[in-house]
Order: C-alpha cells, then structure tokens, then sequence
C-alpha cells in the first residue's frame, strides 16, 4: 500500500474553523508534541485565532522558541505574532502545584484552605502524587475554557510513557479522593465523641493501626486531618473530572496524535488512535514527524549502490597520473568507505571527501582532477544516497503498515529539519511543512 492512500489532513482547515476551540496534542515521548503544539499555536494565529498553548513539557523549550524568558502558570502574550491578521499567541506552562492550590482556593472558605495548603500529606498530594500533573493539566484546560478569553486553546499532553494516561489518571485522582479508603480515614473526624470512639474502636482502628505501621503515625494523622479538612470538597473532584471528559469529547475538540515515522512510535500512535475511538474523542489526525524526503527519488538505493560499485572498481584499476599525491584506493574498502581518499558520515547525512595527503585537499575543486579522484568521491555520494533511500524505505513500509490498520486516519507530513527548532522562524517552518500539500512534498519511493 502506498502513503498516498492515507488522507491528507488539513491543519490550516482545522485551525481556521471557528468551531475548533480545543486541540489536544498527544503521543508517545520524544515525538515531538511540544513542538507541534507550538507550531500550531503560531500559525493559528498569524491567521486570525487568539490563541493559548498550554504545555506540560518541564525542559521549557517552548519558552525558549517564542523568545519568552520562563513560563508559568499564567498566559504570557507572545510578542510579535498575530499583529497583522488581528491574532494573538499566549503560552503558558502547567504549575501542578500552583493549579492544585488554586483549585483548593475556589472551593474551600478561606480558613479550610489555609489548613489544606499548609498540610503536609496535602503538599505531597499536589507536588507528586501519581495522577496529579494529568489531572491538573485537564483542571488548567477545563480552567482556560470557561475563562472565554481565548477562541483556540492548545494542550501539549504530558509526557506519557502509558498511553493516554491523561485522560485516565482524572479518573484515579478523583476515585481516590472520593473513595472509600479516605471516606474510612474521614469516619472518626465525622463522628464525634464516644460515639466516635465507639465506630473507631469496633472496626477502624484495625485498618488504621495497620495503615500507621506501615506510613507511620504522624503520616496517617496529616492524612486524616487533610481528609477531614477536604470533606466538602471531594466530590468536587469527580465532578470536575467528569466535566473535563466530556469537553474533550465535546464538538469543538480534536485531537491530534504526533509520532515519529519509527516502528515503536507509530506502534503507540495505533494504540493512541484506537483507544481514543473506544473513547469516543474526536480524532482529527496524525501528524508525521521528521519524514525524510530525496530531490533524486528516481535513483534507487539498488542502482545507486550498483552504480558506486562499478566506479569503486574502475577507480581501483587505474592509477592516478603521477606527481598527484593521491594514494591508490583499497578496492576491499569500497563497501563501507570511500577507501583512502574519502568517507561517508551517515549521521550528518553529508559527504565529504578526504584525502589521505594534506596536498590532495584541493584537487576535488581542480578542474583538473583526476578521474580516478572524481570516480571515488562519486561512489561515496551515490552510496550517501543509496542510505537515505534506504532510510526512506524503512519509513514508508512502517508507516504503510500504520496505514493498512487505520486508513480512514488523515495524516500531515512533516519534512525534517536540517537542525533543531529553537525560535520563532523554526516554529513558522514547522507550521509551513505540517500545511504543506503532498504536491510540495519531496517524493517518496521504496529503497
């Protein structure tokens, strides 16, 4: 199956349509979800949406790109994109402790909050509790909605090595705080005197005698007193996770899965897009990161490597003309190297020729060259190409099998860079390649 057959998705669509309202970027670690979240973010609105991109990613690259010293809790106006089209950028990174606190302030009378905030089972709770920064990002993302202050809100997910724990650690959260095992720690702070002795003594103090052998006392007093100060507030968390999940499947919402054209990340792409249909979320696509492309795809690595071994041999019989400094080639190197006179580096995906003669360095750009130099240094070019045609193989045939499970899944391609993104023009090109149409796409033919 080719990669054609997939269909094209169309982010400049998405993102105009004033009826996407909410973006959710998700996909495995090291993917490049940041990255697009940004990019997408800077498109939008340099084409007319008032946007916020919310992150989750702690290296704070996302600052960096958009020139912005830190990011926090609160949107910070990105200067200098969306002037023209009447547009604004906002960008803002998840304090998972802030946002807690804040959701603690909204719903205590101040004297409980005070007593909840300065709780030190509450203080663990909020810095690092499994769940906490997933249910805390989809809080910030229920918290920015309701503000109405943006037409277009963008959630980089966190990084997630099970996916889509964000929308099932809410759930955990909120099932935990709401559940019997802190309804039981809650009971003797509930039930007053021998009445409240009484209830304690007949069953509880088993389970809380052996809860404080193994968390220690002190532990299992903070955990009661934060129980007993958050009683009114527990079923409030159920219910925010309960209205968050029905937003992201709500009509306006789309998500976009981002992977990598590797085995294991459109494995986990797969995954992500059939949980997200047994969900019911509204997929709008999957965005293809760092594809590779060849301005010769005509050219294949069979031909290209035929070619460069008919030349590494020619070259290996005929002697340089005398007086050149250059160093007969060892025909045995031909397959891995360019011999003596030259090499290639795949990992910077340029060829260079060096000679094994300091005198030799500028005959490559003498019109005078011999041909046994130029045969040389043609052959670790063609095997040079014969690699990234290699590499362009691998990449269609595993992102066909993507394909050939999910073919109704629209797919972006995104060309890679040459470099890292870490500006604003890295974050445009980014935008630029994910709108492009296949037409302006380098063409993509099996090694």
């Amino acid at each position: 199956m080719s990669m054609d057959v997939a269909p094209r998705l169309e982010t400049d669509a998405l993102l105009d349509d004033p009826q996407t309202r909410i973006v959710v970027c998700c996909g495995s670690g090291g993917v490049g979800k940041t990255t697009t979240a940004a990019a997408l973010g800077v498109r939008a609105a340099e084409r007319g949406r008032k946007v916020v991109v919310l992150t989750i990613d702690p290296a704070r690259r996302l600052a960096q790109s958009m020139g912005i010293d830190a990011l926090d809790n609160v949107p910070r106006r990105v200067e200098g994109v969306g002037d023209e089209a009447g547009g604004e950028l906002h960008a803002m990174m998840l304090d998972m402790k802030r946002t807690f606190d804040e959701f603690v302030e909204a719903h205590a009378d101040p004297e409980r909050a005070r007593a909840i905030l300065s709780n030190p089972f509450y203080q663990s709770l909020s810095a690092g509790f499994a769940g906490t920064q997933e249910y805390m990002a989809m809080e910030k993302l229920g918290q920015l909605r309701a503000r109405e202050e943006w037409d277009l809100i963008i959630v980089d997910t966190p990084p997630s090595r099970s996916a889509l724990d964000f929308l099932d650690a809410p759930k955990r959260l909120g099932s935990f705080l709401d559940g019997k095992f802190i309804r039981v720690l809650m009971a003797p702070a509930k039930v007053g005197g021998r009445a409240g002795m009484k209830f304690l003594n007949v069953g509880v103090s088993m389970m809380t005698g052996t809860v404080s052998k193994v968390l220690g006392g002190q532990l299992m007093r903070d955990v009661q007193t934060f129980a007993a100060a958050m009683d009114t507030m527990f079923g409030g968390f159920r219910t925010r996770a309960e209205a968050t999940y029905r937003l992201l499947q709500a009509p306006g919402t789309a998500f976009l899965v981002v992977a990598a054209p590797e085995r294991d990340a459109l494995r986990e792409a797969a995954y992500f897009v059939e949980r997200l249909a047994a969900d019911q979320m509204p997929l709008a696509g999957l965005v293809l990161n760092r594809v590779h492309g060849s301005g010769a795809e005509q050219l294949s690595a069979e031909r290209a490597l035929a070619a460069a071994e008919t030349l590494s041999l020619k070259s290996a019989t005929v002697p340089d003309p005398p007086g050149e400094g250059s160093v007969p080639a060892n025909p045995g190197e031909g397959a891995e190297n360019l011999g003596a006179d030259g090499f290639v580096d795949p990992d910077s995906g340029n060829a260079q020729a060096r000679n094994a003669s300091a005198a030799d360095n500028s005959s490559v750009a003498d019109p005078d060259v011999s041909p046994t130099s130029a045969e040389r240094l043609a052959a670790g070019l063609l095997r040079l190409h014969a690699e990234r045609m290699q590499v362009l193989g691998r990449e269609q045939r595993t992102h066909d099998r993507f394909t050939a499970l999910h073919p109704e899944v629209p797919v972006a391609q995104v060309a890679a860079l040459p470099g890292d993104v870490h500006d604003l023009a890295g974050l445009r090109a980014i935008g630029d390649r994910l709108a492009a149409t296949p037409a302006d796409r380098p063409k993509r033919t099996a090694g």
